[in-house]
């Protein structure tokens, strides 16, 4: 038997004591240790932790240009079929031979059921493994026993496999769905109880408009800085890589659309106004207002109301519509689009 692991200390014994580093899967995004990745349907979560897994498992960098540690991985693709799976990884691969430490699945028990136990006798027949891909949590995730409340049920769930994760000390990625409802903090976009996301050592929420290239991928967690990374999908290639720059700066240039629009359709709108039809953040959209006054793109009355320069009128009648969707720029005409890369379309 094993002995028991130390769960106290003294103060000054454990300041004396010296622990190695966090091991990363993917430096400064994800770290040894359960990461949720988040995001809606069919904005690229599955071809990320694709993309993911072939590259961790070749060496290759990650998301472009990410140097990584090679290792085997284990991918769970638990809603696709062999066929789909193949596709993918061919469109992935380019043509390159798939990596020989990538072992993948599109079956796994429940957690409750024995997952956590299939998944933890792979990883002790792969001691040196870098990472985990469940896709998708929900397929896992187990029915909670009646009369649990829905937040100790969450909790209950992600402790099975940070179980696993910490035992092994391996990166397992969890790839999950978010609200429909927008929020400022994107992680209360997480769907399910906050027990989720205060389990997982980290974070990571995708955002991308729909049939546009570039897209944020929010970061935080227990070991990891909370930092946004600008990214771009190419379809050719089924893959995500970070972009140079500020993720703020390509947030920038999707606000400015928007609220170039919106203000067009419904000029005379103050920005707490616009904010609100646009589900975005009210501080971002009147900065951004100001910016597009002092570049000539919007006009402001006095009352601080913003109009199109061809608008002459100091205020509007026009209702405005509902709240659009926060990540919803497809119905916008690429003109709006002007600053943008070259937009590409991606599946789940």
């Amino acid at each position: 038997m094993p002995p028991p692991r130390r769960t106290a200390w003294e103060a000054t014994d454990l300041m004396s004591l010296t622990f190695p580093e966090p091991r990363w899967a993917v430096p400064g995004i994800i770290c040894e240790g359960v990461t949720l990745l988040a995001g809606p349907p069919k904005v690229g979560k599955s071809w990320m932790g694709l993309n993911l897994a072939l590259d961790i498992a070749a060496g290759r960098p990650a998301l472009g240009s990410i140097p990584v540690e090679a290792g085997p991985v284990l991918y769970l693709a638990l809603e696709d079929t062999p066929r789909r799976l193949q596709s993918r990884m061919r469109t992935v691969l380019g043509g390159r031979p798939a990596p020989e430490g990538l072992t993948l699945s599109i079956a796994c028990s429940p957690m409750p059921a024995g997952g956590d136990v299939e998944i933890d006798t792979w990883l002790t027949a792969h001691p040196g493994a870098r990472l985990v891909v469940i896709d998708v949590f929900a397929k896992v995730r187990g029915t909670p026993p009646a009369g649990v409340a829905a937040y100790d049920a969450d909790y209950a769930a992600m402790g099975r496999i940070k179980r696993v994760a910490d035992r092994h000390g391996v990166a397992v990625l969890l790839v999950h769905h978010v609200r429909k409802a927008a929020a400022e903090d994107f992680l209360a976009t997480v769907s399910g109880t906050n027990g989720l996301a205060g389990a997982a050592d980290a974070v990571l929420v995708l955002e991308r408009a729909r049939a546009q290239a570039d897209g944020v991928l929010h970061v935080t967690g227990r070991d990891v800085d909370e930092t946004d990374y600008a990214l771009s999908f190419d379809s050719d290639a089924g893959s995500w890589r970070v972009l140079d720059g500020r993720a703020e700066d390509y947030l920038l240039r999707d606000t400015r659309s928007l609220v170039m629009r919106y203000v067009r359709d419904f000029p005379g709108q103050r920005p707490k106004q616009i904010a609100e039809a646009l589900q975005l953040d009210a501080n971002t959209v009147r900065q951004t207002c100001r910016r597009m006054v002092l570049d000539g793109q919007l006009r402001a009355t006095a009352g601080g109301q913003y109009h199109p320069l061809s608008d002459t009128s100091d205020s509007s009648d026009i209702t405005p519509p509902e709240p659009l969707s926060l990540l919803s720029l497809s119905h916008s005409a690429p003109s709006d689009q002007g600053n943008r890369r070259d937009g590409a379309s991606a599946g789940e």
